[in-house]
């Protein structure tokens, strides 16, 4: 397969197939002012397209990632950048399951991610080795972000960053001592509650924030809940006057009820709003017993697979960090951070295809879950020295990850089902499938120099050297107290790669424009679990001998070149990119589906390489004091360069269109902001996409609008002062789509449309939110 897909680790959960008001705050009307520096201020704090960089990149300011309904993921936020597709089919963006974010045709288990420089991992939903910026830092409490679509710096702590990289940051406690608190109600019983208190400048100089929040919503369709509670805290504290000490902690519990996936031909023949039957336990039983005796299904249903008793995800982290930032000179500078991160999660399903022993509770169907849990450390450490007209920086990142995964099976009763809908399942499974440990260790180190050759020509060169140490043990399992072996492959492999370069320039022509260009080679190490799509370890150990030695880490080959121009109303991007990719990895069966009557065990293999080339265009035009005008468009054309050889058969590949990427993204969104209204409504379209290798299906393209609303009260009287409202519509104009494409992994071919591999966009829905600060 292409970038594999976002979801594949966790394609195995499912069979096969406020803000503050010192960052915020504005001079109330009719205030005297500058009219230009301050509008232009505003216009550039909400995207900022990365002038004077020597690659392409932009920044989303904090006001852009509040004006949208507090909760929302950033990474839905950041899709209106240019070359960005995000999907959901939840409203927020939030709903793990069907998260899925491509960038230039990489997904997002090939792009970096960070937060305050502290690696997130893969962003796979399985995931072996970080979490989602949405469980590690509360929406309230994002800084600007920013992106770098073609790769991420040298720097970036990410071992799998072969499409760019997504740098995320916290707000920093306030000067002043404050409180504020918010509280969201919407559509389908979503309500939000949040509180933040800042200490202000404490007697040592230190400052501090705590903040909490709790949301809670049903599911737009069918039965089932999505509720988050997390907590932030953040300490800085100066040393004196070369040091600073930065503390973080955060604390998230999740848990998500699943939307069906769905199929075209469901699309076609039952609609959207097909969904998982939680309601209906009897229904249930009568479709798993069908399947298991060969009987007739129930009137309206099709098979076994077309709905689902209940499906979820859930959750359970802790993330923090200490920093210190020091100044030993004028000219040298550096950071130290240490870093830790445990988790525990479930994927749990209700499987027809497993019933419960009759001893147990006799239901003909159990629980299967998938169980996570990571322990992970890491340093992160970087000097950088002035001299001359160079700029030298160099640094290192090492992390140590212990990840556990288990197989289990739980029992049901007959007459009902037990738990609620979002259940934490321990200590009684009648049967473990299989369960593994893993230990991955991470190295990198890197170096580069910024030399400003000439007050115009600045370059930026430099490379890193890469070293992951993956490890697999497979432990026994059991059913029903009987040892049971674990064919899975046990054993070590590393990933490697001593010269990973980039290099980049930017030439200012003069005060208002300038062009730049770079070059970057990546490398993605090997996933470490058993369901990974690109892991060894999910091949048998047979498999894995015969195919160790010939395996390699998939590898990029980027490069771009820009045009940027910025004055006080306008500012403006071109760049165009090619990237080769080689030695992607997919799962290929070695004899054909019809032969295959003794389960060969799909083989893990390099198959071919894809050509990737674009263009990403952004224009931001203030063309009045109080109004702005964004537009961004997206040119990709991603194609596999070889056929694909599976189960015995070639298929036509070669020259296809990589499934999941859209060739043509577009935003358009106008926005007005007087310092006490303000609002923006925005276009995000999609063109179609495909989710078989083949291409002999698509999805139609989508265009969805959003609105967002808000007043900014200003007045002596306490209880309005500091008050601000706010009314978010997503999708508004209630269109009915498919969302994300490929949450149950991506096929050769569907020529029945049968696969159920898609999830509906969610409707129109509506939310309304207050905040106050105090003091």
């Amino acid at each position: 397969m292409f970038f594999h897909n976002a979801h594949a680790a966790g394609t195995a959960q499912k069979p096969p197939v406020t803000k503050q008001t010192d960052q915020r705050g504005k001079a109330p009307a009719g205030k005297a002012r500058a009219a230009d520096s301050v509008t232009a201020t505003k216009a550039e704090s909400i995207i900022v397209m990365g002038a004077g960089a020597a690659r392409e990149t932009q920044s989303l300011s904090h006001l852009a990632l509040q004006e949208v309904a507090p909760g929302t993921s950033p990474l839905k936020t950041l899709s209106k950048l240019p070359g960005v597709m995000f999907t959901s089919s939840d409203p927020l963006g939030s709903y793990e399951w069907s998260q899925q974010i491509i960038i230039r045709g990489f997904d997002q288990s090939r792009l970096g991610f960070t937060m305050d420089g502290i690696p997130l991992g893969n962003l796979a939903y399985g995931n072996d080795n970080g979490l989602s910026i949405g469980r590690a830092l509360q929406t309230e409490n994002n800084g600007p972000a920013t992106l770098a679509q073609g790769a991420g710096a040298v720097g970036v702590a990410a071992s799998n960053d072969l499409g760019g990289a997504l740098e995320f940051t916290s707000i920093d406690p306030s000067k002043k001592f404050g409180v504020d608190v918010a509280g969201t109600v919407g559509s389908y019983g979503t309500w939000r509650t949040f509180g933040r208190i800042n200490s202000g400048t404490l007697p040592g100089g230190g400052r501090l924030y705590v903040s909490y929040d709790y949301q809670d919503a049903n599911k737009w369709k069918g039965d089932g809940i999505q509720q988050q509670q997390q907590a932030n805290a953040k300490f800085i504290q100066p040393l004196g006057d070369k040091v600073k000490l930065t503390l973080f902690g955060d604390y998230s519990q999740r848990a998500e009820n699943d939307y069906q996936d769905l199929s075209l031909q469901m699309i076609q023949t039952k609609g959207y709003n097909v969904d998982n039957i939680t309601n209906n336990y009897g229904l249930a039983k009568q479709i798993a017993t069908a399947y298991q005796t060969g009987k007739p299904f129930p009137a309206g249903i099709a098979n076994q697979d077309q709905s689902y008793y209940n499906s979820a995800g859930l959750r359970q982290d802790v993330l923090g960090y200490g920093k210190f930032d020091f100044h030993l000179t004028d000219h040298l500078k550096g950071f130290a951070t240490v870093y830790g991160h445990t988790n525990t999660g479930e994927g749990i399903y209700a499987t027809p295809y497993t019933a419960t022993p009759a001893s147990l509770g006799g239901s003909p169907i159990s629980v299967r879950t998938t169980e996570y849990d990571i322990h992970r450390e890491g340093f992160i450490g970087s000097l950088s020295y002035e001299v001359a007209h160079h700029t030298i920086e160099g640094g290192f990142w090492f992390e140590n990850n212990d990840f556990e995964q288990a197989r289990r099976f739980y029992p049901l009763s007959a007459d009902k089902y037990t738990g609620s809908s979002v259940h934490w399942f321990r200590n009684n499974p009648f049967e473990t499938q299989w369960q593994s440990a893993f230990n991955t260790k991470t190295y990198q180190f890197h170096i580069q120099d910024t030399w400003q050759i000439t007050p115009a020509l600045k370059l930026n060169y430099g490379f890193k050297s890469l070293v992951v140490d993956n490890r697999g043990r497979q432990l026994e399992g059991n059913y029903m107290g009987t040892p049971m072996a674990n064919t899975y492959a046990s054993g070590s492999i590393t990933s490697a790669n001593g010269f990973l370069p980039q290099i980049g320039a930017n030439y200012r022509i003069n005060r208002h424009n300038e062009i730049f260009a770079d070059f970057a080679r990546n490398m993605a190490a090997f996933d470490n679990s058993t369901t990974g799509a690109t892991s060894p370890f999910a091949m048998t150990s047979a498999a894995y001998a015969a195919s160790k030695q010939t395996l390699h880490p998939e590898m990029s080959y980027s490069e771009e070149i820009g045009y940027r121009f910025h004055n006080r109303r306008i500012q403006a991007s071109i760049t165009g990119y090619y990237i080769e990719f080689e030695d992607r990895l997919a799962s290929i069966s070695p004899v054909s589906s019809g032969t295959n009557v003794q389960g060969y065990a799909s083989i893990l293999t390099n198959v071919g390489g894809v050509t990737a080339r674009g263009i990403d265009t952004a224009f931001n035009y203030r063309f009045a004091d109080n109004w702005s005008l964004y537009v961004s468009y997206a040119y990709n054309q991603s194609v596999y360069d070889d056929n694909l050889t599976t189960g015995g058969m070639t298929y036509a590949t070669r020259g296809k269109s990589v499934v999941g990427m859209p060739r043509n993204l577009a935003n358009v969104q106008i926005s007005y902001d007087d310092g006490t209204i303000w609002g923006n409504i925005g276009m995000q379209y999609q063109g179609r996409r495909t989710y078989t290798y083949t291409n002999d299906q698509w999805i139609k393209p989508n265009d969805i609008f959003n609105l967002n609303l808000g007043y900014r009260f200003h007045s002596h009287n306490w209880a309005l002062r500091g008050l601000d409202a706010q009314i978010n519509v997503t999708n508004l104009f209630d269109k009915r789509y498919v969302a994300t494409v490929g949450s149950t992994g991506f096929a050769v071919s569907d020529p029945t449309g049968s696969l159920q591999t898609l999830q509906a966009g969610a409707p129109r829905m509506v939310f309304f939110t207050l905040r106050k600060h105090f003091f």
